[in-house]
């Protein structure tokens, strides 16, 4: 038997209903190869633990890697698209980010998050200090945060209102951090 991954990855083998039940912390790879139906070697054939399933399957998603809706000298081009791509993916992404869906998750988000982040700043002129690490570290909570409230329910916002939110709280500041001599 081969283990063959479902178009949305995760969702047969980490089954989103088994982390919306128990929550990503309390899935056991016990739990998952039965809910995926695969034995034991076949999942370990593939896959170390529970943490490397998900994430060899993150990258397959494109959560953070839609191409960009704007020019690319727009700040922050990657974040309707991303929300949009969240919005398409709802259950799911509810599933491995919410509440429940552990905070390896949620880490590994603002890794990815971190690296596009740090690419636009210095594509828009930004220059490589301890300023710009700082930055990239605002700029990612405050899209982490309304990235949580929205999936945990605690707004109701349309993608297209959520980015407008994020740009509102960081777009003035990060220009003007960009435009000051060091």
């Amino acid at each position: 038997m081969s283990l063959v991954l479902p178009p949305l990855g995760l969702a047969g083998l980490v089954n989103v209903t088994l982390i919306l039940e128990k929550g990503y912390d309390a899935v056991t790879v016990t739990d998952i190869i039965d809910r995926a139906d695969v034995g034991r070697s076949t999942f370990y054939s593939h896959f170390t633990d529970k943490q490397d399933a998900l994430f060899s399957n993150l990258d397959e998603l494109g959560i953070l890697h839609p191409e960009p809706a704007g020019r690319a000298s727009e700040l922050f081009a990657f974040s309707l698209p991303v929300l949009e791509h969240v919005h398409e993916r709802w259950q799911l992404i509810r599933a491995l980010l919410g509440r429940r869906g552990g905070g390896l998750v949620y880490a590994r988000g603002e890794q990815l998050l971190s690296a596009v982040v740090r690419k636009e700043l210095l594509d828009a002129g930004g220059r490589a200090s301890a300023s710009l690490d700082l930055l990239v570290v605002g700029v990612v909570g405050a899209f982490m945060a309304l990235l949580r409230s929205w999936v945990d329910g605690e707004t109701t916002a349309t993608p297209a209102q959520l980015d407008a939110a994020f740009r509102a709280c960081v777009e003035p500041g990060v220009r003007t951090a960009l435009s000051a001599p060091e």
